[in-house]
């Protein structure tokens, strides 16, 4: 069963920005909205809308100029993102014997993914739900939402196995060229179900990772949204300092 939880404000106000320079209207070099006015245009606090913009900069969206303000820098490019691989694999992962197919079909897309696609709440997607195992156990538990009309064509919403993966099927059938993802990460504790599929108990913390991808135009085209446990991954990355 899919969750439906409520994106957070703070993620609310980063798609947001993220899609208006995206589409232009913040063009990079102008300044954005001062505080006040996010705070104001969005109907939250200004911690939330310090806390976005801090993810903004961190990212790459942003850069802010000390007694000037918030200016965009335009949309990062894919070296910047220093979980590339890891959202990849997320993305590219071959439906292979270490997979199971746990449901796939057509469901009302959950608040999560919607914000992520920046559809309606009432609007149908293909679900593809997959637990991945592994020799020390169950490592993740994901969720693939692509919309209705991009799946036409398609296996993606019949139960069979994708060899190559849900970005290469869809590649290859839509003759669609994606051009990059964003990723968000975040900790919570499991609920029951996901804690009995991934054989952990529901106090060991779990990863979730949300992963959109976009096409050349900045349009989100489908989403995957997984849960992993804590304990049975690490996060690494390297980067260069200023």
């Amino acid at each position: 069963m899919a969750i439906n939880v409520p994106p957070p404000k703070y993620a609310v106000v980063v798609n947001a920005v993220q899609q208006r320079i995206e589409d232009g209207t913040y063009a990079p070099g102008t300044a954005i909205p001062s505080e006040t006015q996010l705070t104001a245009e969005f109907d939250t606090s200004r911690p939330t809308v310090v806390r976005a913009l801090g993810i903004l900069q961190q990212d790459g969206w942003i850069e802010s100029q000390q007694g000037k303000g918030r200016y965009v820098k335009g949309r990062p490019s894919p070296s910047a993102h220093q979980s590339a691989d890891r959202a990849l694999e997320l993305l590219d992962r071959g439906e292979n014997a270490d997979v199971t197919l746990l449901r796939v079909g057509a469901v009302m897309v959950p608040n999560r993914a919607a914000a992520a696609l920046d559809l309606d709440s009432d609007t149908p997607v293909i679900l593809r739900r997959r637990l991945v195992d592994s020799d020390i156990g169950p490592v993740e538990l994901s969720e693939v939402y692509v919309p209705v009309e991009l799946s036409a064509g398609t296996d993606i919403g019949r139960k069979v196995a994708l060899p190559d993966g849900v970005l290469r099927h869809l590649a290859e059938r839509k003759k669609i060229i994606f051009d990059h993802a964003a990723e968000r990460i975040s900790a919570r504790l499991p609920t029951a179900e996901e804690a009995d599929l991934l054989k952990i108990t529901d106090r060991d913390a779990v990863l979730t990772l949300l992963v959109t991808v976009f096409d050349r135009t900045g349009a989100p085209q489908f989403a995957v949204d997984a849960v992993v446990p804590a304990n049975r991954h690490e996060i690494e990355s390297s980067f260069p300092l200023p």
